[in-house]
């Protein structure tokens, strides 16, 4: 009767073995959905919150537009302030300021003034604000950039710039805005 209870014995504990493992294994994939499914969440929250955001803009804008216009009103203000707390609680970031130097990643170059002695691009004019939720770029300030002419033989517009422009044209101006600008200052070297 012994020899009969220890193999039957270690049957089992070799099922319970297989069925701990399954246990095991179904726990683990159980914890990856549920982290999956939380990260999910938060990247659809997240995009959510940069689309109601970007839907926003144009009221940020006109606000703006308003402030440089004329002084605002106390009852506008006040809205003005509760509506810029808000979405900065939202972690909406507003940037562009004049003498930062220009960079084509969160600047859009709607003018470019040529300056001879200009050692580097600097926005000199900021025409509309750019907007960042944390890292994330919404939308590009829009600038006037003041800098040194464009180099010989630089690419810009789809042709070899020359000392005419390379279409026929005369090369821009100093202290006059350059036709070409803004489709040469969104490459980078």
């Amino acid at each position: 009767m012994d020899d009969r209870i220890q193999p039957r014995s270690a049957e089992l504990r070799r099922l319970l073995d297989e069925r701990t493992a399954d246990l095991q294994r179904v726990k683990a994939e159980y914890d990856n959905y549920r982290k999956q499914v939380r990260r999910d969440r938060m990247a659809v929250r997240e995009i959510a919150a940069e689309n109601v955001l970007r839907a926003l803009l144009p009221v940020l804008d006109a606000v703006e537009g308003a402030r440089r216009q004329e002084a605002m009103t106390p009852g506008l203000q006040a809205v003005a302030d509760v509506l810029q707390a808000q979405l900065g609680s939202l972690g909406l970031n507003a940037f562009g300021e004049e003498g930062e130097p220009f960079d084509p990643a969160c600047h859009e170059a709607v003018t470019h003034v040529v300056v001879a002695d200009a050692e580097r691009l600097t926005c000199t004019g900021i025409l509309s604000l750019g907007y960042r939720v944390g890292d994330r770029l919404l939308r590009p300030a829009r600038v006037t950039v003041t800098g040194p002419p464009p180099a010989a033989g630089t690419v810009a517009g789809g042709g070899a710039e020359t000392e005419h422009g390379g279409d026929g044209r005369a090369g821009p101006r100093e202290g006059r805005p350059s036709p070409r600008g803004p489709a040469a200052l969104r490459r980078r070297p």
